[in-house]
């Protein structure tokens, strides 16, 4: 029997009943579950024995937890599903749970050593916030008389006392961070995405699709340091241009819902990685844009047309839908839902603004880039591991991390070095600016320096990176290249966590 799933409300579905005979008398269903408080993009978790729990679907489509980003909505249902097919076969359904049940699942899940797929704390304890938070609202509407996560006081921030899980893993705080040198990184894209070999040439039989795509976007976030959401979210008018008098680097703006702060923010891409994304809009996208538009895939879709933009400093799209019902949104505002339905008005037709689609041409979702970074890692193990003990491997996030970790090199160099100050002029323009810490923290949009520094840069946190800098900085001017590849690979040598290319794969590649 199969567990839990989690099924989620298609985009503008329309039942015709004619494809799908079961449903030919609910031609209503989209007006039904609209009246119900059910949208697209919303959860609905079936049990093994395939029935809807009312309540569970009034919690998911009708409470805050409606409200959250759509990454953590799937994260926090696949915690459920877990939590629920524990409970499943101890014979019991999730309305009867309690605090025993949940510290049983806490050893199965990750100290039990009949379970092969034990997790860390960070893992833990991002799925027993999504269980509180579910048992905290059953609670208060009356539909279980009381939660199995147990909570427990401690001092908070400010000097006050607030609640927190007793459960809570204390050993989560950097169970999952890893970083990869410029190099590491640029040997992992060539071999992963682009279909390099061990030799560093390209390979005849690679057969992979969308590899400049898929390049990319890996670039811009190892480049800009943005989230998976945030950069598999962008629209074709929200990346940076490359213009003529040229730069090193371009400014770009996230809109504030689909940051997890809500906050919006800039990002800086560098003047490489815009001309990447710029090579892929003219290539591969325009043409699986044609493919698109030639089967008509776009044809059913609740398609925005964007008309025209408006306004200074806020950018507003004004767009008409299908229905001819004229509209306008906030860019800044649009949420990746709604980004999705936009399109604009192409040479043979609608095309979309969302930026990153699929070989079908429709918006890549943004969970499906983890699929692709783990097919990327799949083939640097299988064509690298003959040349290196330990293959490089990516996920998104740690493309961020790495961002963080070449920002804050970077940025003590040309504060300390290339500015050439005085240390008594580097501690005023520090009061004026700030130190590197804190502009990482805000290329990053953390709320609290402390995660940039314990978290993201924990293993550069003791570390006297200008004592380390000045071993690679000569009277004749500032660092090169070289001298700066030779830093991040002491950095690697002295710091857990950091990946590196070895010397013997670069004795190979020669």
């Amino acid at each position: 029997m199969l567990g839990w799933r989690t099924y989620w409300v298609p985009q503008g579905r329309r039942v015709v009943g004619d494809r799908v005979p079961v449903l030919a008398e609910w031609e209503d269903l989209a007006e039904r579950e609209e009246r119900v408080g059910i949208h697209p993009g919303d959860p609905i978790l079936l049990s093994p024995d395939y029935r809807v729990d009312q309540v569970l679907s009034r919690y998911l489509c009708r409470s805050s937890f409606a409200r959250l980003a759509q990454e953590t909505k799937r994260n926090y249902t696949d915690d459920y599903c877990l939590f629920f097919d524990f409970l499943w076969g101890r014979g019991r359904n999730w309305s009867d749970a309690t605090a025993d049940d949940l510290w049983d699942f806490e050893d199965w899940r990750t100290r039990s050593l009949r379970n092969p797929r034990r997790v860390g704390g960070a893992r833990w304890n991002r799925g027993l916030a999504a269980l509180a938070r579910l048992y905290e609202w059953a609670v208060r509407h009356g539909h279980v008389r009381a939660s199995p996560v147990v909570m427990r006081s401690v001092p908070g921030r400010n000097g006050g006392r607030v609640q927190v899980p007793a459960a809570l893993a204390k050993n989560a705080r950097a169970s999952e961070v890893r970083w990869l040198t410029p190099r590491a990184f640029r040997r992992w894209v060539e071999v992963g995405l682009r279909g390099f070999g061990a030799d560093g040439a390209p390979s005849p039989g690679w057969a992979g699709r969308m590899a400049d795509r898929n390049g990319a976007f890996a670039d811009l976030l190892f480049s800009s340091g943005v989230r998976l959401t945030e950069g598999a979210s962008l629209l074709t008018v929200e990346v940076p241009r490359l213009r003529l008098e040229g730069g090193r680097y371009y400014a770009g703006r996230l809109g504030r819902v689909v940051t997890k702060s809500r906050r919006a923010r800039t990002f800086y891409a560098s003047s490489v990685v815009v001309g990447e994304v710029e090579g892929y809009v003219e290539s591969s996208r325009a043409r699986v844009v044609r493919r698109a538009q030639a089967a008509g895939r776009y044809d059913d879709l609740p398609v925005r047309l964007v008309t025209h933009e408006s306004g200074r400093h806020r950018r507003i799209l004004h767009w008409r839908d299908r229905d001819g019902v004229v509209g306008r949104t906030a860019l800044s505002e649009a949420t990746v839902q709604e980004r999705m339905t936009l399109f604009t008005e192409g040479p043979a037709g609608p095309e979309p603004l969302w930026l990153w689609l699929s070989e079908s041409g429709l918006p890549l979702r943004p969970a499906s880039w983890e699929g692709v970074f783990r097919a990327a890692n799949d083939r640097c193990e299988a064509v690298l591991s003959a040349v290196m003990d330990e293959p490089p491997f990516c996920t998104p996030h740690m493309c961020r991390h790495s961002f963080a970790l070449c920002m804050l090199v970077v940025l003590n160099h040309v504060m300390d070095r290339r500015m050439g100050l005085t240390a008594e002029e580097r501690r005023d323009f520090r009061l004026l600016y700030g130190d590197p810490w804190r502009m990482v923290q805000d290329l990053l949009g953390h709320a609290q320096l402390e995660t940039t520094r314990w978290v993201y840069l924990a293993p550069v946190a003791d570390l006297r990176l200008r004592s380390l800098l000045a071993d690679f900085v000569s009277a004749d001017g500032p660092v090169s290249e070289q001298e700066l590849v030779a830093l991040f690979a002491r950095l690697a040598r002295e710091s857990e966590g950091i990946q590196d290319l070895d010397e013997q794969l670069l004795v190979a590649a020669r």
